[in-house]
């Protein structure tokens, strides 16, 4: 069993759409479809947006279905210069750009992250499937550039946050979902992959630009999920 997670009802569709042999559960407000997508057994969840909503939506899926592999997959902004709306960002690793204790004068570092005796600022993606994914990105015609994902409760829409952010971590997109997810496949020893097509590029601007162009940019992410899926089941 996969389970992807999706912030959004408009970056889950596709893959909804195509689902077979769906059946629903509803738990804690959220719906939960179990079926088969491209010859794999998968459930999906839309989250809703935030790092709380998307950890709950990870921790029931894990709990309940104990999924080999957790994607999260939407739209993000633009960091790493380069990017254009459309582009798709493949997680290496999360960081949560808002966690910040550096004003208590310990010594950690911003995006530090204290869990089951571990310190970790960037939250690991599996290496293997963010390899494949990047291929088969590539190999469908999409600018592809795998990166760190930077996760935060903030819609980014002010230049120098994102600066921050990029001088901060090097992180290649900002979202408001993946971190958290990534925190709680790291929490379970579920392996995580992050799927991210550009849809504002994180500016003055991006508010405007999101809204416009969410669709598109959600297709473009679904559809790599989605053939990531069936190339599963060509190997």
């Amino acid at each position: 069993m996969i389970g992807i997670i999706a912030a959004l009802d408009a970056e889950l569709a596709l893959l909804r759409g195509k689902l077979a042999d769906e059946n629903i559960r509803t738990l804690s407000g959220t719906n939960y479809y179990t079926g088969t997508l491209a010859g794999q057994g998968v459930v999906l969840a839309v989250c809703g947006v935030g790092k709380v909503n998307a950890a709950l939506c990870a921790q029931t899926m894990c709990l309940l279905w104990q999924p080999t592999l957790i994607i999260n997959t939407g739209v993000a902004g633009a960091l790493a210069a380069g990017l254009h709306v459309g582009d798709v960002v493949i997680g290496t690793a999360a960081v949560q750009h808002d966690m910040d204790v550096t004003d208590i004068g310990v010594g950690d570092p911003p995006g530090l992250l204290l869990f089951g005796g571990e310190r970790w600022v960037e939250l690991p993606c599996d290496a293997f499937t963010t390899k494949r994914l990047t291929q088969i990105a590539e190999a469908n015609g999409a600018r592809v550039l795998p990166g760190v994902v930077a996760t935060g409760d903030q819609f980014i829409h002010d230049s120098a946050r994102k600066a921050w952010i990029v001088e901060t971590f090097g992180a290649a997109c900002c979202e408001m979902e993946g971190g958290a997810i990534a925190h709680v496949c790291a929490a379970n020893a579920v392996p995580c992959a992050i799927v991210r097509a550009i849809s504002d590029n994180a500016d003055d601007g991006a508010a405007g630009d999101f809204l416009e162009f969410l669709p598109i940019a959600a297709q473009n992410g679904a559809g790599i999920v989605e053939e990531y899926l069936r190339s599963r089941g060509q190997t």
